[in-house]
């Protein structure tokens, strides 16, 4: 699951508003500036820097402390109308509020990151809890399956699934129960270099220790990372198929 899209689709005002908007400010406090402190207009410009940054979107949050110190300096800072600075306190000030505000801009860009992985995170307890209910619920197997090859390729990020029956042992490469990835007796590092785009990798369909069949992923025509997390949800995806067709098998054992 990715969020890039819809941060894409607001990125140019954002970006628009993190250079236009420290300066704007600054001269709406021209008037009042020989009544104020100096601090008190930097801590103005940093809400301005916070507002930008909230968007997730570093560029735009470092531009606006950068707009935010530069404006700052020409509006605020003595001699006025100009980018001279000769007071080593508005020096001090000019150079915080350019560091607090790449600072902050950090700490919003990370807070964003964990409230997507929590979103992200609550997809999947979803997609697993559909699953479990359909089980429950008695639904067909061949529904069933449906319903989980399109939450693997969803969650994989990849570019299909097909499910195959039986138990036949290839030399593909293998997604195992603990979310590793092998090829042969070889691990290989996914986050790193993606999952093979040059052949399927197997998904093991078991229950009880038998095997019932199993997940084909193809991930041909782009480099998928799924990390540990998203692999484990879809073996446990693939095992809830697993125990729907050995239910099945029980109830139907000429089925």
């Amino acid at each position: 699951m990715r969020i890039n899209s819809g941060v894409e689709s607001y990125r140019t005002p954002v970006l628009i508003a993190s250079l236009l908007a420290p300066p704007a400010v600054c001269a709406l406090l021209t008037p009042f500036r020989s009544h104020f402190d100096n601090a008190n207009a930097a801590l103005v410009l940093v809400v301005v820097i916070v507002a930008v940054a909230v968007w997730g979107i570093r560029v735009a949050g470092v531009l606006a402390a950068v707009s935010s110190a530069i404006w700052f300096d020409f509006f605020l800072t003595v001699p006025y109308n100009s980018f001279r600075i000769d007071s080593s306190n508005d020096v001090e000030q000019a150079v915080l509020l350019m560091v607090i505000g790449v600072a902050v801009t950090q700490i919003a860009i990370w807070g964003r990151r964990q409230q997507a992985n929590a979103s992200r995170r609550r997809g999947y307890l979803d997609g697993v809890i559909t699953t479990s209910q359909a089980v429950a619920t008695g639904a067909s197997a061949d529904d069933l399956i449906e319903q989980v090859r399109a939450e693997l390729t969803a969650v994989l990020g990849i570019d299909g699934v097909k499910f195959v029956a039986g138990s036949k042992q290839t030399e593909a490469p293998r997604l195992n129960p603990d979310g590793t990835v092998t090829r042969g007796q070889h691990v290989l590092k996914v986050e790193r270099d993606g999952l093979p785009t040059n052949a399927e990798i197997e998904l093991i369909v078991q229950h009880a220790g038998v095997t019932r069949g199993r997940f084909l992923l193809t991930a041909a025509s782009r480099i998928a990372r799924p990390d540990l997390e998203q692999r484990v949800v879809a073996v446990a995806l693939a095992d809830q198929v697993g125990a729907a067709l050995s239910t099945q098998e029980a109830i139907h054992p000429h089925g």
